[in-house]
């Protein structure tokens, strides 16, 4: 038998686990916790046959920690540890399940008597359970997880009609080779970008939530369903051979549509559906969980919130092409930085070829087209693809991720706008270093003639080009800057006792009579009236 304790104080944990000669009496001490809730979270891990716990612990206390446990595991035999003695603790220690209430200092004999008792309990209670009614309780608890078991591999071909038939009755089904089935796959719509309660990792909840509804309503329809290995809901609707297929597709139909509007109506999110398209034997079943399958991929041609028919895909369909002006102007928008150009030139390439687009494969060539032009825009630029597209690039690396024909535009539409506001950045990150650069060179020669001219041929760019980003940035002309430069200068020498000659000097004014005139003007006073 396995024992777990539970105790806060680290001496009598210690010494309830080391001085106890448990392994003597055929007793395994397989973990200890110091509070309710390491203990809690240990209990499943560990699966203790007896547990020993303190009842005043940090976090959570003793009888709620067993009510907890009991719950978990009703044949888990507590003893509680108390230093109450008192009738109240005892009869709640009791109404939830403990066996045991003993009360510290007990001695080591006591708590051992105690643990050795709640281990004879359990043995009897395990030879009771082994008997065929306990059995039978037991699998009647199992039987929903078994026949999900049995229905994926079914549907995933794993089983012949003869075998189907059999195992279907191990788990109580009773399969006629005559039947009519037909087959839906149902699967979460991707969150929208608005979406702000859920996100990319409740995926697995929003999918066990919508198998939970369909599974209520369908509780009493006779259908059964079943969550495939990527945790869609699978829907096997059976009939019997003298109903028209027409009119089984039909309740199908009708029937996963009803569905879906009750998930969207409790969840306030959309899910799809694909549906077979013809009915199928028992044989089938792995043909037409197929076909319901490709359907739903045809959300990327006919968007979200939507049942889907499943439908050959016409043969000989033609290359995708595009306008060759369109595309140019998409490249010339984003190097551009126009994001508003980008996204229009964007959403018109895309529109062009959805309306060719017949098939999932159509769909499939569009997205790849764009993931190339988008690649080799960025690439162009001596940029990495995932430093630009941020979040978005998992569906550079694998485009099969985007399922929806929304979920496909909304990527392409925030790209464009990622890659328009990476260039306007890298071009202001660039504007703003050749404007220091500038601003540096003003600060050193303030004591010579500095011109628009002289400083853009320094930095081999044209004076107009220049002239325009320098005011951009400043908000003024290069003129009024240098001179307001050259101005503070001066005066602040002349305030710190320079002679007018030198505060010309050190401003880069040769003509002393010149500098005085700008001086006055500038100013209001001549050089030789600012007193320190």
């Amino acid at each position: 038998m396995n024992l777990f304790i539970v105790e806060d104080e680290i001496r009598l944990r210690n010494s309830l686990m080391h001085h106890i000669p448990w392994e003597d009496h055929g007793i395994e001490v397989i973990g200890t916790a110091e509070n309710g809730l390491e203990a809690l979270r240990l209990f499943e891990r560990k699966k203790p046959d007896i547990v020993l716990l303190d009842i005043e612990m940090p976090q959570m206390d003793g009888i709620t920690l067993a009510r907890k446990l009991q719950e978990l595991d009703p044949l888990v035999k507590q003893i509680i540890l108390s230093g109450h003695d008192n009738f109240e603790f005892a009869q709640a220690a009791m109404d939830v399940g403990v066996m045991k209430y003993l009360l510290k200092p007990a001695g080591d004999e006591e708590i051992l008597k105690a643990v050795l008792e709640a281990a004879e309990q359990l043995r009897q209670e395990l030879e009771r359970i082994s008997n065929q009614a306990m059995l039978q309780e037991k699998w009647r608890q199992h039987l929903p997880q078994l026949r999900s078991s049995f229905f994926r591999r079914w549907a995933e071909g794993a089983y012949s009609l003869r075998e189907a038939v059999q195992y279907g009755k191990d788990v109580q089904l009773d399969l006629k080779p005559d039947r009519q089935l037909a087959v839906a796959v149902l699967d979460m719509d991707p969150l929208p970008e608005a979406e702000t309660r859920f996100g990319p990792k409740d995926r697995q909840l929003l999918l066990f939530s919508l198998h939970s509804i369909v599974s209520e309503l369908l509780q009493r329809s006779g259908h059964w369903s079943f969550t495939d290995p990527e945790g869609r809901t699978v829907i096997l609707f059976d009939a019997g051979p003298e109903e028209d297929p027409n009119d089984v597709l039909l309740h199908a139909h009708t029937t996963v549509t009803r569905l879906l509007g009750k998930a969207k109506e409790c969840l306030k999110l959309t899910a799809s559906a694909g549906i077979c398209g013809a009915t199928g034997g028992p044989e089938e079943l792995h043909k037409l969980y197929a076909q319901a399958g490709k359907a739903l991929l045809c959300r990327k041609v006919y968007g979200r919130d939507i049942a889907i028919p499943y439908r050959e895909e016409p043969e000989g369909t033609s290359a995708l092409t595009v306008q060759p002006t369109l595309e140019k102007g998409l490249e010339i928008a984003l190097e551009t930085g126009d994001p508003g150009k980008a996204e229009e030139l964007a959403s018109a390439l895309w529109t062009e070829g959805m309306d060719r687009a017949v098939s999932v494969d159509d769909v499939h060539e569009h997205v790849l087209y764009f993931v190339s032009l988008l690649t080799r825009t960025i690439q162009r630029q001596g940029w990495r693809v995932k430093e630009v597209t941020g979040d978005d690039y998992v569906f550079f690396h694998n485009p099969l991720l985007l399922t929806t024909k929304e979920q496909i535009q909304a990527w392409l539409s925030r790209t464009v706008r990622h890659i328009a506001a990476y260039v306007q950045n890298q071009r202001q990150c660039i504007s703003h270093e050749t404007v220091r650069t500038i601003l540096d060179i003003v600060e050193k020669e303030l004591d010579s003639e500095l011109t628009l001219h002289t400083v853009a041929d320094r930095l081999y760019v044209n004076s107009s080009y220049l002239s325009r980003l320098f005011k951009q940035e400043t908000g003024k002309p290069f003129s009024t800057y240098v001179l307001e430069r050259k101005m503070d200068a001066a005066k602040a020498a002349l305030l710190k006792g320079a002679k007018v000659y030198d505060a010309a000097m050190l401003t880069g004014y040769r003509d002393v009579s010149y500098f005085t005139k700008v001086f006055r003007k500038y100013w209001g006073v001549t050089p030789g009236e600012m007193k320190p």
